[in-house]
């Protein structure tokens, strides 16, 4: 984590955080909250910005707010992400609990919300991984996370409070549409194959057999993980919505990197490290799990690298105008990724029956 200037800036700094107003807030709004704050921007998070805060007492949170400069879609809607988290706080579902939200834009330039510091680890790399669990306890790791994820398909949307989340069919048809748009709005260029696996993936989508809460971005460097290798907590429910669980499942599928893959979605994968389950594997428990039929998966297995080109792009995007405060040279390296997962959607499209 980096960590920022602690001095009173007036308005908000590269970050977007205005730290004398911030104080301010947090000292009506947050119990236990001391001055002064320090922040550190946690790293990783490649749509909204997160910072961990910590007060001059023994108190920790979390603040989330959307990137700087223009934003696309829901996706930054700080008050539905806390409304979220509050519905899945009356749940067995690992989620930060939610501590306060704020609506008011003049506080430090957008809504924002704050949650409870959730402690363990967060697995980016072969590095993270290689650090905090040896080899035989790996395939706890991933076991644990394909049961949380079908405990989350399991949760009641309605009797958790967010049954009015999203529209309950036709969830696939919604997310073509919906990232097709994105595409449009952030490219950077054209890309055939970005068009031609929309275009076959549109006309062979499956029935929808099931609706519940879906993540929407779910892999392994989404949770915090105890040191037990236990899910602490699923993060990053920006994209949240209700629709097909098999979703959740083809997405992980495409983030569950393996050695010998050409197509890695994030240049870099915790489960390159030796020891994990298989996707095959993955794939089945949580089918036992979950009791689901998931001989639909291939398709959204393709739909998830065509929508993670659309994120991607619209990240390149963003990071090129500057709207996440700084650069780095991970970034850069987007543009033949985005290449990447499109070659991959089209080429699981065109597998499609």
């Amino acid at each position: 984590m980096a960590a920022l200037d602690d001095t009173h800036a007036r308005g908000p700094d590269e970050h977007g955080l205005d730290r004398a107003r911030l104080e301010r807030w947090f000292a009506v709004n947050v119990q236990g909250a001391e001055p002064p704050l320090a922040y550190e921007r946690i790293a990783g998070g490649r749509s909204n910005l997160t910072f961990r805060v910590t007060g001059a007492g023994a108190g920790e949170w979390i603040l989330r707010r959307p990137p700087l400069g223009t934003t696309l879609g829901s996706a930054h809607d700080m008050g539905r992400e806390h409304r979220i988290l509050t519905g899945l706080a009356r749940t067995p579902v690992p989620a930060p609990t939610p501590v306060a939200f704020c609506a008011d834009e003049q506080v430090t330039g957008a809504e924002f919300y704050v949650m409870e510091f959730v402690d363990g680890v967060v697995l980016r790399d072969e590095s993270d991984v290689e650090a905090s669990f040896p080899e035989p306890e790996r395939r706890r790791v991933g076991e644990a996370l394909v049961d949380t994820l079908a405990e989350l398909h399991a949760v009641d949307a309605d009797a958790a409070g967010v049954g009015d989340l999203g529209r309950r069919d036709g969830y696939a048809e919604r997310q073509l549409r919906r990232w097709k748009r994105q595409w449009d709005a952030s490219k950077t260029r054209e890309l055939t194959a970005m068009e031609e696996a929309h275009r076959l993936l549109a006309a062979r989508v499956p029935e929808q057999r099931d609706t519940t809460i879906v993540h929407g971005d779910y892999r392994l460097d989404n949770v915090i993980v105890t040191p037990a290798g236990d899910v602490a907590a699923i993060v990053d429910w920006e994209l949240c919505t209700l629709g097909d669980p098999l979703a959740d499942l083809g997405l992980l599928m495409d983030y569950w990197a393996q050695p010998g893959d050409e197509v890695v979605p994030l240049t870099r994968s915790p489960t390159l490290a030796p020891g994990f389950p298989t996707r095959e594997e993955l794939a089945a428990r949580y089918a036992e799990r979950s009791g689901r039929d998931i001989a639909q998966l291939d398709f959204f297995v393709a739909l998830g690298y065509w929508k993670l080109a659309a994120i991607l792009e619209g990240v390149y995007a963003r990071y090129a105008a500057g709207a996440y405060g700084e650069t780095t040279d991970e970034f850069r390296s987007f543009e033949e990724i985005v290449e990447q997962l499109a070659g991959a959607a089209l080429d699981g499209a065109r597998r499609l029956a």
